[in-house]
């Protein structure tokens, strides 16, 4: 169970950062570094949800 809740939390920041990386791309003067870091993390996020489902026994 505190799997499921490990990828809960995962998940919830890969949408917190899809939604950072919304606003700042809105804005008219968007930051590409913060963006591109805020990408790498949220990449890195998805690589370890996926390595994750696949440890867990079905």
């Amino acid at each position: 169970m505190a799997l499921d809740a490990h990828l809960t939390e995962l998940s919830e920041k890969h949408r917190a950062l899809e939604r950072q990386i919304e606003q700042e791309e809105a804005r008219p003067m968007a930051d590409p570094l913060k963006i591109t870091d805020w990408k790498r993390k949220k990449l890195r996020l998805k690589d370890e949800m996926e390595r994750l489902k696949h440890q867990t026994p079905h």
